[in-house]
C-alpha cells in the first residue's frame, strides 16, 4: 500500500510538472517580440485616442504625439537590427482598462500611450526607461471657483476608468476630511467632457494630458489647472512581460535619442510647438524631473519616486 501510495505520489509530481512545463513553452515563444516581429514583417504599436500631446488619434486610423513618435523611431531601429527591408506598424487603439491585457496577450507588441510604470504593473508587464515625467494635476472650469483641494468637498470630480488619478487624490495630506463624488468617463477625453459640461466640477488627471485636452478645447481660456501636485509619477512605454532581447532594444534606441538631444527635439515638437489637430500649444517647458530621468535612464516605478 505504501509502495503503491509513493509511486502514485511520483507520477503525479511528474505529470504537474509536465503540464507546467508544457503551459511555460508557449509563454515563453509568445514573448519572444523579435522573434515575431521578423516572422510577420509588422509590429503593433497600442495608441491612445486622448492623451495628446502623448499619444492620439488624428482621425483615419493616423495617431501622433511624444510616445508615438518615439516608438516609431524604436521600431525603425528594430526594423534595421533584424535586417527587414520594410516593417509594417499597425496600431490597436487602447484604452486605461485593456492596455495591460492587450500587451500581455500579444495583441500588442509596444504600447505607447500614457501609462506610469507601477510595482504592481511590473509584475504583469514590462516597462522601458521613463521617457517622461509627469505630475498629477486638477483642472476645473474658471467660472467654478475652485484653487485646491480643499474647495472639491461636496462636488463631482471626473477621472478616466482604469487609472489612478483619484486615489492619488484621496491620499494627499490635504485631503484629509475632504469629501467628493467620483464620476467616470471612459477615456480621457470623455472625461474632460464630464467637467467642461458641468456633470463634474473638476478632473484629476496627468498635467500634460490636462494641458493637451484644454488646448484643443474650443475656449480654452474658460479652463485652468490648479492647486496642489497630487504625485510625481515616471511615464513609460509598455513592454511585453520576460522578454529581456526586445526590452534592451527598446532601451537602447530610447537612450541613444536621450544622449544626442534627439528626445529633447521631440519633446519640443510635441509640448511647445503647435500640433494637430487645430495647431495649438500645450505650452509646457521640459522639466527638470524629466531631465533627471534623461541624464540617468532607468526603469524606477512610481514607488521609487514617492521615497525620495
Amino acid at each position: 500500500m505504501k509502495t503503491t501510495m509513493k509511486t502514485t505520489m511520483k507520477l503525479s509530481a511528474l505529470f504537474a510538472a509536465l503540464t507546467t512545463a508544457l503551459l511555460v513553452a508557449p509563454t515563453a515563444q509568445a514573448a519572444d517580440t523579435l522573434a515575431k516581429i521578423k516572422a510577420s514583417g509588422s509590429a503593433t504599436m497600442g495608441v491612445r485616442e486622448s492623451s495628446r500631446p502623448l499619444s492620439f488619434t488624428l482621425g483615419g486610423e493616423k495617431y501622433a504625439g511624444f510616445h508615438v513618435e518615439l516608438c516609431t523611431r524604436v521600431l525603425a531601429d528594430v526594423q534595421k537590427a533584424l535586417g527587414l527591408p520594410k516593417l509594417d506598424i499597425k496600431y490597436q487603439a487602447v484604452t486605461s482598462q485593456n492596455r495591460i491585457p492587450l500587451v500581455q496577450n500579444g495583441t500588442v507588441d509596444i504600447e505607447c500611450g500614457s501609462t506610469t510604470n507601477t510595482t504592481p504593473r511590473q509584475r504583469d508587464v514590462d516597462f522601458a526607461v521613463t521617457t517622461y515625467v509627469e505630475e498629477v494635476r486638477i483642472a476645473t472650469r474658471v467660472d467654478t471657483g475652485i484653487t485646491g483641494i480643499a474647495q472639491l468637498t461636496g462636488k463631482n470630480v471626473s477621472t478616466t476608468t482604469g487609472t489612478t488619478s483619484v486615489q492619488l487624490l484621496r491620499k494627499h495630506e490635504r485631503a484629509n476630511g475632504v469629501e467628493f463624488r467620483e464620476i467616470f468617463g471612459k477615456d480621457h477625453a470623455d472625461s474632460f467632457l464630464l467637467m467642461a459640461t458641468g456633470r463634474a466640477d473638476a478632473f484629476v488627471m496627468d498635467g500634460a494630458l490636462l494641458a493637451g485636452l484644454i488646448s484643443s478645447a474650443k475656449n480654452p481660456a474658460d479652463f485652468r489647472i490648479v492647486g496642489e501636485v497630487l504625485s510625481v509619477e515616471p511615464i513609460a512605454i509598455m513592454l511585453p512581460k520576460g522578454d529581456p532581447a526586445f526590452k534592451k532594444m527598446v532601451d537602447d534606441s530610447l537612450i541613444a535619442m536621450m544622449k544626442s538631444g534627439e528626445m529633447a527635439k521631440v519633446y519640443d515638437k510635441w509640448f511647445n510647438q503647435p500640433i494637430p489637430p487645430n495647431n495649438t500649444k500645450v505650452g509646457l517647458p521640459l522639466a527638470e524631473a524629466t531631465k533627471a530621468a534623461w541624464a540617468a535612464p532607468n526603469d524606477r516605478p512610481v514607488e521609487a519616486y514617492v521615497k525620495q
